[in-house]
């Protein structure tokens, strides 16, 4: 049994980091949805700030929409021409696939400098990917609402999860490269 173990211990170990961190990133995660409700930012604050700036995106890309806070369920509402396009909700956020890339990160751990500029610029990247597919999403609504479920259903989950596929493979590629073969002959 612990030939096994020690046989399998760096797979191991990123299964046990990976979901390790990523339980315990949703369980803070979690507490801060169940405290961080707010009257102000409504219905939390990351959820709030998200529907603003996308608000601001499909207003600088020439349309005229404004968010308000959904009486009906907790969400930030997307209208355009008196009429509740879409929803931003809590799970529109993209906060869950950033805790799932960093939880992905933290397993490739590789030092903590490189670690952590990699997770932040990543986390940026899908922040500001996730407020653009929001706003074209929005967009898509509006100009072709017969689309609207392949939109919101295929096309834009694709593009955050092909983001967050492509972050990862190219952490991966430069993952503890190995050195090169003229290096090698050389030494």
């Amino acid at each position: 049994m612990f030939k096994l173990i020690n046989k399998y211990k760096s797979v191991l170990r990123f299964i046990l980091t990976f979901v390790g961190s990523y339980f315990i990133l949703v369980l803070v995660y979690n507490l801060y949805l169940t405290y961080g409700a707010s009257d102000t930012y409504y219905p939390d604050i990351i959820t709030h700030t998200v529907a603003q700036q996308s608000e601001s995106v499909i207003n600088t890309l020439g349309y005229d929409i404004k968010v308000e806070p959904s009486k009906v369920v907790p969400a930030m509402n997307l209208i355009m021409d008196n009429k509740v396009l879409a929803y931003v909700v809590e799970g529109c956020n993209a906060v869950s696939v950033m805790l799932l890339f960093i939880s992905f990160m933290l397993a490739f751990f590789d030092g903590w400098k490189r670690t952590l500029l990699f997770i932040f610029g990543g986390v940026a990247l899908i922040y500001g990917m996730n407020i653009i597919r929001i706003a074209l999403l929005t967009i898509g609504i509006y100009e072709y609402p017969a689309y609207t479920e392949l939109l919101h259903g295929t096309i834009f989950p694709a593009v955050i999860y092909g983001t967050v596929f492509l972050l990862w493979l190219g952490w991966i590629r430069s993952y503890k490269k190995q050195p090169s073969i003229k290096k090698e002959l050389v030494e």
